[in-house]
C-alpha cells in the first residue's frame, strides 16, 4: 500500500515546481488535451513502480510513454517509416504509436512487451511540463485502476489526493477520452480515440482494423494490447446503456419499480425523465461535445449517490467509435 502523501495544489505558474518533483522521481498529475496524466520520470524505474502503487494498477497494463521533443522520441524507441508520417500528421495530438522500445525504457512500462506507446500531447502545459523536466514522461490516466478517467484537477484529487506528490491544475480537458492507440506496423487501432480509423486509413492509403477482443473471456495478460478486452472507465453505480429516449424510460421505470436511486446522462433536447437525477450531457448530434463531458457526467452521477447510471449510446461515427468503447467498457460487469 502507498504511504500517505501531501498532494501539493500547483498552478500553471508553478509549472518549474512541478517539473523538479518530476526530476525528483515524484509523481505529478497534469492535464493533457484528452485526459489528466499520472506522471513519473519515463527512466527511473522505482519512479514508475510508483505510478502502479498509487493507482493499484496491475503490472500486466503497460504505461504510454508522453515526450515533447525528437529528442526525447530517439531516448524511448526506434520510429520505422510509417511512424514518422504519422508523426508529421497527427503529433502533437491524441495520438499514440506503439513503436519498438529502446533499452532504456524499464520493463515495467511495456508490461514486458516489445513495444512502448508514445506520444506527444498537444496541450501547452503538458508539452511545456515536459520539456521543463528535461526526461520523457510516463503517465497513465489519473485515476484508481479501472474507475471513470479523470478530466478536471478535481476528479483527480478524488481519486488520488494523499497517494501522489502533487497536480498542476490546467483546468478541464478538451477532448475528453484517452488518445487513439495504434500500431503502425500491423495497422491497427486497440484503443479508439479522436484520431479516428478514417483519419489514419486516409493518411497511410490502406485500410486500418479496429481491435475486437475474442469472443470468450481471455486472461488480459494474454491479449495483444492490455486493456482491450476488460472493464475500465466505470463508475461506482451500475452502468446501463440504451438506444434511445424510449429504451431509457422503459429502463428507468424498472429501476425506479425496484426503489432504486437513478442517474441519466441526459442529452440536450431529450425529455426530462421524471424520477431521474439528470447529468445535462450535450447535444446528441455533438459528438465531440458528448466526448468532452462523459467522464464528468459519469463522476457527478456518481457523486450524487445514484445506484445505477442509464446512458444512451452515441452513434460509432467519427470520435463516436471512442465514446462508444469507453462506455461499453464501462458498463460490463465484474
Amino acid at each position: 500500500m502507498t504511504s500517505p502523501r501531501i498532494t501539493e495544489r500547483l498552478s500553471p505558474d508553478q509549472l518549474k515546481r512541478a517539473a523538479e518533483l518530476l526530476r525528483q522521481g515524484k509523481l505529478v498529475a497534469f492535464p493533457t488535451e484528452t485526459v489528466y496524466g499520472l506522471g513519473a520520470n519515463a527512466l527511473d524505474s522505482q519512479a514508475v513502480e510508483s505510478i502502479f502503487e498509487a493507482k493499484q494498477r496491475p503490472h500486466w497494463d503497460p504505461l504510454i510513454v508522453h515526450i515533447s521533443d525528437r529528442k526525447m522520441l530517439s531516448q524511448v524507441a526506434e520510429v520505422p517509416a510509417t511512424a514518422e508520417t504519422l508523426i508529421a500528421a497527427f503529433w502533437p495530438g491524441p495520438l499514440t504509436l506503439l513503436l519498438p522500445r529502446s533499452s532504456a525504457i524499464p520493463d515495467q512500462i511495456t508490461a514486458n512487451r516489445p513495444l512502448v506507446g508514445v506520444r506527444m500531447p498537444r496541450h501547452p502545459l503538458a508539452l511545456a511540463l515536459i520539456a521543463a523536466a528535461g526526461v520523457p514522461v510516463a503517465a497513465p490516466s489519473a485515476n484508481r485502476f479501472g474507475h471513470t478517467s479523470p478530466t478536471t484537477a478535481a476528479h483527480v484529487l478524488d481519486d488520488l489526493d494523499g497517494r501522489i506528490d502533487a497536480i498542476l491544475d490546467g483546468g478541464p480537458t478538451e477532448v475528453g477520452v484517452e488518445s487513439t492507440v495504434f500500431d503502425p506496423s500491423a495497422g491497427i487501432i486497440y484503443r479508439p480515440g479522436a484520431i479516428t480509423a478514417a483519419m489514419l486509413s486516409e493518411l497511410l492509403g490502406k485500410p486500418v482494423q479496429t481491435y475486437q477482443p475474442p469472443p470468450q473471456q481471455a486472461s488480459p495478460e494474454s491479449l495483444p494490447s492490455p486493456g482491450v478486452g476488460i472493464r475500465h472507465y466505470a463508475p461506482r453505480a451500475t452502468l446501463t446503456l440504451v438506444r434511445d429516449q424510449e429504451e431509457m424510460q422503459e429502463r428507468l421505470s424498472k429501476l425506479l419499480g425496484l426503489q432504486e436511486r437513478v442517474g441519466v446522462m441526459l442529452p440536450f433536447g431529450w425529455a426530462s425523465p421524471p424520477g431521474a437525477v439528470v447529468f445535462a450531457w450535450a447535444a446528441w448530434k455533438d459528438p465531440e461535445g458528448l466526448a468532452r463531458t462523459v467522464f464528468a457526467g459519469l463522476r457527478e452521477l456518481d457523486s450524487t449517490g445514484v445506484a445505477a447510471i442509464i446512458c444512451p449510446l452515441p452513434s460509432a461515427s467519427g470520435i463516436g467509435a471512442a465514446l462508444r468503447d469507453r462506455l461499453e467498457k464501462a458498463s460490463r460487469r465484474k
